[in-house]
């Protein structure tokens, strides 16, 4: 197949054509896999330096409950001390009231 003058006139033009778009689609492949990277080295170095797993709170938690145990014995006694103070003058004790 032989091309003619006009015909090398539209197809030479062209090739300069397909060849920048060419080349502006490997630029735009380029720059999205640096972004692509960059992306990722944020998210490593976020992931890197955020708190994944926290520390065991069992010694913790174990020395609250004794705590409150504490706390309610202490009620307790509290109470009881409470209930013996304000025991009632005539209910529960004997009274002689023959003569």
């Amino acid at each position: 197949m032989s091309l003619k003058g006009v015909e090398l006139q539209i197809a030479i033009p062209k090739t300069f054509d397909a060849g920048k778009i060419a080349d502006q689609h490997h630029q735009n492949t380029i720059n999205q896999q640096l972004h692509a990277n960059e992306a990722l080295k944020r998210d490593i170095q976020r992931k890197q330096f955020s708190v994944l797993e926290s520390e065991d709170l069992d010694g913790i938690s174990e020395e609250d409950q004794r705590h409150q145990e504490h706390e309610q014995q202490q009620n307790k006694k509290k109470q009881a001390s409470k209930k013996e103070k304000a025991q009632h003058p005539f209910k529960g004790n004997f009274f002689d009231f023959s003569g």
